[in-house]
């Protein structure tokens, strides 16, 4: 059966999510959602393990299995040193320059406002380096808040982070989507009640995250538009 088939398939646009109408908020991930970002981490994560570790070849892809969450707490997880954090983020900054946003995600997001709907973003990455990201290409102001993950008590995959972009868009759960392209996201926006959405158009793993059972799985940012107020095509 084709993966965009039938309403009941999780990877048709606005599958299971009807009970969250009329949409009112959407939270994104940032990385592998709104941006292309994959080969820049690559790139810092190689440097800072070859700067802090030494030889040998960086484990990125165990790395990559953990994304959505916190640096430091994927250096823990991996038993990495926590220095690495330093050289990471310094490749990041000088990088940034290199990260695409992801075709139709500008559009996507004037649409969803021009609707009204308020928008946030609840990161892995810390908030000032988002923030840094998103203004350099000009997509800052289109988000009400825009919030890392060294601005909660706990990061991704616990609810904190959904949780006060919630608080801070006035917005009810209910009537609220989170989107995101790791296992991390779908579980840190259940645990604050709001809908998961896969985000399938990245370099995330498709199956580990259609096997986490979201709500609904999109293969293009303009299906969002479907979910939030019935229209694929922006105007």
């Amino acid at each position: 059966m084709d993966s965009l088939g039938t309403s009941q398939d999780p990877a048709a646009p606005g599958a299971r999510t009807d009970r969250v109408k009329p949409v009112s908020a959407v939270v994104f991930d940032l990385d592998g959602v709104l941006v292309d970002s994959f080969a820049v981490m690559r790139e810092a994560f190689r440097t800072a393990y070859a700067e802090v570790v030494g030889d040998g070849e960086a484990p990125f892809k165990e790395y990559e299995r953990h994304l959505g969450r916190y640096f430091p707490d994927i250096m823990r997880i991996m038993g990495l040193p926590l220095e690495m954090e330093a050289p990471f983020v310094r490749e990041s900054y000088r990088l940034a320059h290199l990260v695409a946003v992801f075709e139709g995600v500008p559009e996507m997001l004037r649409e969803l406002r021009a609707h009204g709907i308020r928008l946030a973003v609840a990161t892995g990455k810390s908030g000032p380096r988002a923030r840094s990201l998103l203004e350099q290409l000009g997509l800052l102001d289109l988000f009400t808040v825009v919030i890392g993950s060294d601005e909660v008590d706990q990061p991704k995959p616990a609810p904190d982070i959904v949780l006060k972009a919630l608080d801070v868009l006035g917005s009810d759960p209910k009537h609220t989507v989170m989107i995101g392209d790791a296992v991390t996201d779908l579980v840190s926006a259940r645990g604050a009640g709001v809908a998961a959405i896969a985000a399938l158009w990245g370099e995330s793993d498709s199956q580990t995250l259609l096997a986490e059972n979201p709500d609904v799985a999109l293969r293009n940012p303009s299906e969002l538009l479907e979910v939030c107020i019935g229209t694929s095509r922006t105007s």
